[in-house]
């Protein structure tokens, strides 16, 4: 079924439009599928970015702007998520030696452990998302979303978050 077909929309305004709705609803069902699959684990999807962000440092850390920077998704208050994950020993927060201002936030081995539970299953969703796609078109497809997210940074709009690299 085509995204068209999918909304019920006769036309869109443009190339643009059906362009940018497009990506906006690929991006929307695969957010529903991880969610699901993340979930089941008693964490949020932006939980468990923050949690492959420090999982990217470890065992440093990263003071909490360092972490917003990094997210996917813009979170209204990164230093409540955090509470929630020291809460539950997956993280811990530590004054940061050099600036005392700061706090740095590691992944503790709890923390470790949980992503090493989900990351199957989120490789499954990620493999099953992409399977018809050739490798080329997986490639193609970063550099299109490389672009259209490094156009948005070039106008100034800050949206777009960088994702968290393993």
């Amino acid at each position: 079924m085509s995204i068209r077909e999918r909304l019920e929309q006769r036309a869109f305004s443009g190339e643009s439009d059906e362009a940018v709705v497009s990506v906006l609803v690929a991006a929307n069902h695969l957010d529903q599928q991880l969610s699901t699959v993340i979930a089941a684990h008693g964490i949020t999807t932006d939980q468990y970015n923050v949690l492959r962000i420090l999982r990217g440092v470890h065992p440093e850390g990263h003071p909490r702007h360092e972490i917003a920077r990094r997210l996917i998704r813009r979170a209204p208050d990164v230093t409540r998520m955090l509470d929630r994950l020291v809460r539950r020993k997956l993280i811990t927060r530590v004054r940061d030696p050099r600036d005392a201002r700061l706090s740095v936030a590691r992944i503790t081995p709890a923390g470790l452990a949980l992503l090493k539970r989900i990351d199957p299953e989120v490789e499954e969703v990620q493999q099953q998302a992409t399977a018809m796609l050739t490798p080329a078109e997986r490639k193609e497809l970063v550099r299109l979303c490389e672009r259209l997210v490094g156009t948005a940074e070039q106008r100034g709009s800050g949206a777009a978050g960088q994702a968290a690299v393993n």
